[in-house]
């Protein structure tokens, strides 16, 4: 059993917000009753010494539900994520795809889900996975099968294919190309950029309908108070509702 299981409602969909406070994040814990992990962005510490007191700090007061965040999918920051996770390892870590291989050798025995971000291609049944520092700069992109991303990540230890910038549905058939194939492998999914409380459902619902047997949905600056910088705790009480009636429907 990995130490993310039980942030899974009813083992198959868990939220990924953020929080700006260990208070916030507290909040928003007890607002998802616990169904949810919190990002904490490496991003946001000068040294990754920093960032690792900081996250434990968290971790003790959620529970354990953190994830560790690059920072806006910044590939800049892969390495430094690589370098937390020896002293660190959260539930679940964001990683760029060519990175994961390097993530998961250096947990050790530590069995920490990471998931691998893959970007939305143009083509549909098709992934781009050139998605690190010096990968995502080159004139030519790796575009490969979904199928094939998926096993790259299974070789290299990987748990789930983070799916970003979606841009909220504006690669709906893109993204229900994914879905078909990671249902098909077995293979856990996070979507992620421009979801918000309005296409919320309709991600999540096509997702499951698909048969994704775990969905991690990432909603992140939509439901923050722009004055105050915290997620609102009303937003996370309604996007756990809307999850509780999609898993009841298709579990």
């Amino acid at each position: 059993m990995k130490k993310i299981d039980k942030f899974f409602y009813k083992d198959r969909v868990a939220l990924n917000v953020l929080a700006n406070s260990i208070e916030n994040a507290k909040e928003v814990y007890e607002a998802g009753e616990g169904k949810v992990l919190i990002g904490v962005l490496s991003k946001n510490y000068d040294t990754v010494e920093e960032a690792v007191t900081a996250m434990e700090k968290y971790d003790e007061a959620i529970h354990g539900a953190v994830s560790i965040g690059l920072g806006a999918g910044d590939n800049r920051q892969a390495a430094v994520v690589e370098n937390i996770v020896k002293s660190y390892e959260g539930s679940h870590i964001n990683q760029v795809f060519p990175s994961v291989g390097a993530t998961r050798a250096n947990q050790g025995e530590k069995e920490s889900w990471i998931n691998a971000l893959v970007s939305p291609s143009g083509k549909v049944g098709y992934v781009t996975i050139s998605t690190g520092p010096l990968s995502s700069n080159v004139g030519e992109q790796a575009v490969v099968p979904i199928e094939s991303a998926i096993a790259l990540v299974k070789d290299m230890g990987g748990h789930a294919l983070k799916f970003f910038p979606m841009k909220g549905l504006a690669h709906q058939e893109e993204f229900r190309a994914v879905t078909k194939a990671c249902a098909e492998a077995d293979f856990a999914l996070e979507p992620t950029g421009g979801i918000d409380l309005n296409n919320f459902e309709e991600i999540l619902t096509i997702a499951l309908e698909a048969g994704v047997p775990k969905v991690i949905p990432h909603v992140y600056s939509s439901i923050i108070d722009k004055e105050t910088g915290k997620t609102n705790i009303e937003d996370v009480k309604k996007l756990l509702d809307v999850t509780k009636q999609l898993v009841s429907k298709y579990a």
